[in-house]
């Protein structure tokens, strides 16, 4: 009886990775259009194997410049092109000045990792608390969109790089403590350490939609539904997101509660406004009921 609970389980979880895989490969908000950088499965439901970048390793403002051009318009490509002669030449604050103006422009077209390594060099250049902070939840975001097995693990190391350097400004600092944490169990350390850092960080901020948020996908992927269930209700009554329901449902029908996952899974499909996810989920859910 026990080994047909536990290949059910397995079964069910085979088939909600492979839905969330088909779920964050589209823009499930329905607010922009899919691209190489925002069209991807993000970490939340991801993790990097395999040991640290090698310090080789690097993704250059030039190289992620011209991968993205080809996703934008012909006006916008040749008004950053612009830019980005001046900047070449630039100096001192001009530099960084326009480095700010061109990660807003890639930022705004939804092309993320360029817009990263330009606030990394602002960061650089003016090390505050807040330019960090900023660089290191842009590379996260940008880590979020690729399916690039070379370029995940160097944008991965760069946000992680950049929240330890918040953290030596402000050793309180919870965002950047949760996204170090967040970095960690992504796979840059041994996830315990990174578990414990967002445990943390929810003590003292139980409402903490990142925390939370990153603590319930762990539990999922260790098995551990039970505890998924109140993470996922704190990211909701917060911030409410098709993944953060989509996740609860998941969570729910592991433990065999099908018909509060089918309530849940209706609510994700309602919020992400993507006909193709709609149609997976409805599939879903028949067979749900069918269990009934």
């Amino acid at each position: 009886m026990s080994n047909n609970i536990k290949l059910k389980q397995i079964l069910i979880i085979g088939a909600i990775l492979l839905l969330v895989v088909f779920l964050f490969t589209r823009n499930i908000k329905g607010l922009v259009k899919p691209t190489e950088e925002n069209g991807k499965m993000p970490a939340s439901g991801k993790m990097v194997s395999g040991a640290p970048t090698s310090p080789t390793a690097t993704i250059s403002i030039d190289n992620a410049s011209e991968a993205s051009k080809s996703l934008i318009s012909k006006d916008l490509s040749i008004e950053i092109v612009a830019l980005e002669n001046k900047y070449k030449t630039a100096k001192g604050e001009d530099k960084v000045s326009i480095a700010k103006q061109l990660a807003e422009k890639w930022n705004d077209v939804e092309q993320i990792t360029p817009s990263a390594l330009y606030l990394e060099v602002i960061a650089t250049a003016k090390p505050s608390l807040q330019n960090w902070l900023t660089t290191g939840n842009r590379f996260m975001k940008a880590f979020d969109g690729t399916q690039d097995s070379l370029a995940q693990p160097i944008l991965l190391q760069k946000a992680n790089t950049a929240y330890t350097n918040a953290l030596a400004i402000d050793t309180s600092n919870v965002e950047a403590k949760t996204g170090l944490g967040v970095t960690i169990v992504n796979g840059l350390g041994a996830p315990m350490q990174g578990i414990a850092m967002l445990l943390g960080v929810v003590a003292k901020d139980p409402k903490n939609v990142k925390a939370n948020m990153s603590l319930g996908l762990f539990s999922i992927k260790s098995g551990q539904f039970a505890k998924a269930i109140p993470r996922f209700n704190t990211v909701i009554e917060n911030a409410p997101t098709p993944e953060a329901y989509f996740y609860l449902g998941t969570a729910l029908e592991n433990l065999g509660r099908n018909k509060e996952a089918v309530e849940v899974y209706l609510k994700s499909k309602k919020l992400a406004a993507n006909p193709t996810l709609s149609a997976f989920i409805d599939k879903r859910i028949a067979e749900l009921k069918n269990k009934n």
